[in-house]
């Protein structure tokens, strides 16, 4: 078992035959450029390559109208103006004499990769196919979608394979509104999509791709939406994401099967999207949905049209599914404000059909949006936030330590651009500098090794770190004076210099309970003494923080299980272990990822002490999340009594394997999230990846007055005129005014009688009303242009067609 890559290389054969500079981008060398980076990474020969096969005409009908697809099957015979003709008719598309046998190819593409995930072939796997697909209806192509390859491959997992829930992730920087339209009323799929969305002025400007369209009867709550409403987003936007929205839901969602709509032109550089997040970064979001599903996870290409960034997108995404380690994320993990209105307004939006979400509440909101609305931020005491500065990497761009956001065909947008070679050219240089260890887990283990069958490609080490180094460092603590302790911590050291040099990724090893404490003190101080700039420790169970460890930024100690909720400084922080499954999800899911995510770190420790409490498949989950921050460099410590099914699984979890399933989901206690708020409250201001929302809130991006919507809130009650652009107690307007969102708005309302751009006004003798509202971009590329405003189409209506409003739109069937 292993990593399925599926390939063909006749869907190379369909090419634009006429001049269009809007489907110029979607090109054969999309698919070569990405198939020679991963041979010349090394990473196909890895794979298991199957060749793709045609999709028959009957599962083509799983999704697709028999005339869509009869149609379709025509277009080998016709002429090139012919073609063209036809292509016409549609929005965005160009039709080959090939693009029938292509488009059958994708779809069988991404179906052969669902039996081979299923049937236990292998484990994952990628579809490198074209043309995309998760634009395209029943009866219509769009958006260069032809076949909607990942909606069949969703109807044939359950029709063949039985199941009962699939995820679908589509982290392509447009939306899949045919995705969205296939699934918006079936509970057994939960669609997840975040897309440019500039309150609607981006292609596709549809209506229903706003966060609060959540489906459709049964189907209410299992689509989930989530609007970038600025470019410019980057690593941090795209983690808390995952860490706020999506995964908090999938683990309550526990599906059987998770598909990948894999678009990168949501990767920095792309002319798309223009966003800003790097390759690494999708290596990242591939492995935090590797612990769903039991690792099955099937990725199937979408967009992406830089090319260099999509061929080392694709590369990064690939080793990720290898289970190797994957770089550290680069730059400031602080999640721009747009984004942190967007995914507190799918939270809200969510919120009434996802208990993960409900018993969260305002949770995490963060103490500056609390503060000025005089909310209590941290449970039921309201503190003040911890005034330590973080010791991280600098920043640059606006004054919030963020890049602003980019302005297309300007000269922040020529920056970008520039900045997107020298992303792309640091990762070559950090991948050539520090190479993928040979090694990919070492075991360092006594009283385990009988009874514990490691895989061939773990490492079983037998060295020892010298005596008298061993001796020096076990010096000042009496529990390592004992020869049985004084050999463990041996191995230890050993094992810590080999992760710390580059030999071996991850590692475990055991030590006997009454010298846990002591051995973990010695591995914080050895770990920043022999190269980690910073240290993270995640300490389960019974252990103090050493009381002499310096508080100076580099070390960061989370201790869960401790007595009470404390953060007794921004690097100190202690929570009790919660009861249940949700509250251990919460915990991990907002409070250590975060934390671990923003703070950065050089190696991950994870200790798991005496009376820690973790089940099994616990510490499994924890140590494989943890696997990202650090770039794969982890040493978990356990007790030598430590059962060996415990070792076991952490080894394997450590490997690049799935952890097993925490079984049934079950809700947060109110004690539990009462102390996760406080900490968050506490924390938030300086760890902003524990934030979750921005200053202007509420569902639908801002257009409805939600009880949060900070600057409308402000603005109603008189404390912040319109537009003065100074929040209460700031100077100099070093804080955001209402955001224009909210004018918008608050221009809507009419003693008390609002109305919301895009519905029909509520005053009386006028039906009427504009949308999307202001100047709209219904091209996939190039500056907005100013176009008139199209009627209001129904929640759930048909794509807006993109350049060719002479057209009627194409209905759904």
């Amino acid at each position: 078992m292993g990593t399925a890559l599926v390939y063909h290389e006749d869907m190379t054969a369909a090419r634009l035959l006429w001049d269009d500079p809007e489907c110029e981008i979607e090109c054969p060398e999309r698919l070569t450029t990405a198939l020679e980076s991963l041979q010349q990474r090394g990473l196909e020969q890895r794979c298991l390559r199957l060749a793709a096969r045609e999709a028959s005409e009957e599962e083509l009908g799983l999704v697709h109208s028999p005339e869509y697809v009869a149609m379709l099957r025509g277009t080998q015979a016709l002429g090139t103006r012919e073609l063209q003709a036809l292509s016409g008719q549609y929005d965005a598309i160009y039709f080959h004499p090939n693009t029938f046998h292509c488009a059958r190819l994708a779809a069988g593409a991404a179906l052969q990769l669902v039996d081979a995930v299923l049937t236990g072939a292998v484990h994952n796997g990628l579809a490198l196919v074209r043309p995309p697909g998760h634009h395209s209806q029943r009866a219509a192509a769009n958006g260069f979608c032809v076949f909607n390859n990942v909606a069949i491959a969703a109807k044939h997992a359950k029709q063949k394979h039985g199941l009962h829930r699939i995820l679908i992730v589509d982290w392509d920087i447009h939306h899949g509104q045919g995705i969205q339209y296939i699934f918006e009323d079936d509970p057994s799929v939960l669609y997840f999509s975040w897309h440019r969305y500039e309150h609607g002025r981006f292609w596709p400007c549809l209506r229903e791709s706003d966060a609060d369209a959540v489906g459709q009867g049964q189907g209410r709550g299992f689509t989930v939406n989530l609007p970038w409403n600025q470019v410019g987003m980057g690593n941090a936007d795209y983690v808390a994401a995952f860490l706020h929205v999506l995964l908090p839901l999938a683990f309550e969602f526990d599906p059987e099967l998770v598909l990948v709509a894999a678009g990168f032109d949501s990767a920095v550089g792309d002319p798309e999207g223009q966003m800003q997040a790097t390759p690494e970064c999708f290596a990242h979001l591939t492995q935090l949905l590797q612990v769903l599903a039991g690792g099955r996870v099937c990725a199937v290409l979408e967009g992406g049209y830089h090319l260099e960034s999509l061929s080392q997108s694709v590369c990064m995404m690939v080793q990720a599914l290898l289970g190797d380690p994957v770089p550290p994320l680069s730059g400031c993990m602080e999640p721009h404000r747009s984004a942190l209105e967007s995914i507190q307004s799918v939270r809200a939006a969510q919120a009434p059909h996802w208990m993960s979400l409900q018993e969260q509440g305002h949770c995490g909101l963060g103490w500056e949006v609390g503060s000025h609305l005089g909310l209590p931020v941290s449970g039921s005491n309201s503190e003040p936030p911890l005034d330590v500065a973080p010791v991280l990497s600098p920043s640059t761009g606006s004054p919030e330590g963020r890049l602003s956001p980019l302005l297309p065909g300007g000269p922040e947008f020529k920056a970008a651009a520039a900045q997107a070679v020298a992303a792309l050219s640091s990762l070559l240089d950090q991948l050539r500098l520090h190479p993928t260890p040979s090694v990919r887990t070492a075991v360092a283990l006594t009283a385990l090794d009988a009874a514990l069958l490691l895989p061939p490609d773990v490492l079983h080490q037998e060295g020892s770190a010298p005596q008298e180094e061993t001796q020096v460092w076990a010096r000042p603590h009496e529990a390592l004076a004992q020869d049985k302790a004084l050999t463990a911590l041996g191995k230890v050291l050993y094992l810590l210099d080999g992760i710390l040099d580059g030999q071996v990724s991850s590692g475990i090893a055991a030590t006997p309970a009454p010298a846990a404490a002591a051995t973990l003190d010695v591995a914080i101080r050895c770990g920043l003494s022999h190269g980690a700039q910073r240290l993270l420790c995640v300490a389960v169970g019974q252990l103090d923080r050493p009381l002499d460890l310096a508080d100076d930024g580099r070390n960061l100690w989370l201790n869960i299980r401790g007595k009470e909720a404390a953060a007794l400084s921004m690097f100190h922080v202690s929570m009790p272990l919660p009861e249940t499954t949700g509250g251990f999800l919460s915990c991990v899911l907002a409070l250590v990822l975060p934390l671990a995510y923003g703070f950065q770190p050089d190696l991950v420790l994870v200790a798991l002490g005496p009376a820690h409490g973790l089940q099994n498949p616990q510490a499994a989950l924890l140590a494989a999340l943890l696997r990202g921050p650090a770039g794969g460099r982890v040493l978990v410590l356990v007790e030598e009594e430590s059962t060996p099914q415990l070792a076991g699984v952490l080894v394997r979890v450590l490997r690049g394997e799935a952890p097993p399933s925490l079984g049934p989901f079950s809700r947060a206690s109110p004690e539990d999230m009462q102390a996760l708020e406080h900490l968050r409250g506490q924390l938030g201001p300086q760890w902003k990846m524990l934030q979750v929302a921005g200053e202007a809130t509420g569902q639908g991006s801002g257009w409805m007055l939600g009880a949060l919507g900070t600057s409308c809130f402000r603005a109603l009650r008189g404390d912040c005129p319109l537009g003065s652009g100074v929040l209460p107690g700031t100077a100099h307007g070093s804080a955001r005014g209402p955001s224009t969102s909210s004018q918008l708005l608050l221009q809507c309302c009419d003693l008390g009688a609002w109305r919301r751009p895009g519905w029909k006004s509520l005053h009386p003798g006028t039906d009427t009303t504009t949308w999307p509202p202001g100047p709209v971009n219904r091209h996939r590329h190039g500056s907005p242009a100013a176009v008139s405003r199209p009627a209001l189409r129904p929640l759930g209506a048909p794509a807006a067609l993109r350049g060719r409003p002479a057209l009627p739109p194409t209905p759904r069937q």
